[in-house]
């Protein structure tokens, strides 16, 4: 399968190894798999599938052994540490299962980091925008400490979004987070999708969460075995149930 140039991440082959001689593990396997812009896809599977090295061989965190990657158009391979550095920091967008929020810093402050630590001033009305499209226009002055842990997790996707990033990586977002406040950020995530365009892929093993995308991609001993559009937690439920019996 060849790159699909006009996708905002696309993998073609992709092959990675962890490890030498007997110890060696093989975590990606010949994958393809595009993303497409304005697209909120759900990658999942068994633990040891993959998913996490996909989402770091994606996101330019993590080197290929094999096959390509391009990110926002570029070929994380052919760049240094240094451009690499600066495509993830203007091309792309990371949340966590942990908000990793600077506790000292207000909301507002935090949102504007990423802006300050590529030397762009901060537009008052960009931040006024992304506190407002994750709902926290009241919270902008509070300290993470004053802010639920639901409120934090906003608090990083508007981070995240702040730079107008061509893709948001989230990590499972809402792993530490209760099922109520969890349906609200990925409602969230969803909206950000669907009005912004914005390209979201997420790892998650939570059915509900898988839920909210409008593709759910699964993988199992480091390949694509399957994908569902418009999934539900019952049909992404029972993908999961038939990956963990086979072993495929």
């Amino acid at each position: 399968m060849s790159l699909n140039e006009s996708a905002v991440v696309s993998l073609s082959g992709v092959h990675k190894r962890y490890g030498s001689g007997g110890n060696q593990v093989t975590a990606l396997d010949g994958v393809d798999l595009s993303f497409l812009a304005g697209t909120f896809t759900a990658v999942m599977g068994p633990s040891g599938s993959g998913k996490s090295t996909l989402l770091q061989c994606a996101a330019g965190l993590d080197r290929v052994d094999g096959g390509q990657v391009l990110l926002a158009g570029a070929d994380p391979a052919r760049m240094s540490e240094t451009a690499l550095t600066v495509l993830r920091r203007e091309k792309v967008g990371f949340v966590f299962q942990q908000f990793n929020l600077l506790p000292s810093l207000t909301a507002r402050q935090n949102i504007e980091l990423p802006l300050r630590l590529a030397g762009r001033p901060p537009r008052p009305e960009d931040v006024d925008r992304v506190l407002a499209d994750v709902g926290l226009g009241d919270r902008a002055r509070h300290l993470p400490s004053e802010l639920s842990g639901g409120q934090q997790q906003r608090v990083a996707i508007a981070r995240a979004l702040v730079t107008s990033p061509d893709v948001l990586f989230a990590d499972e977002p809402t792993g530490a987070l209760d099922s109520r406040t969890s349906r609200d950020v990925l409602a969230l995530m969803r909206r950000v999708a669907a009005e912004r365009g914005q390209t979201i892929i997420m790892v998650t093993h939570d059915p509900v969460a898988a839920s909210y995308a409008g593709r759910a991609v699964f993988l199992a001993h480091g390949r694509i075995v399957d994908e569902v559009a418009r999934p539900t937690a019952e049909s992404v439920a029972a993908h999961m149930a038939r990956l963990e019996a086979t072993g495929c």
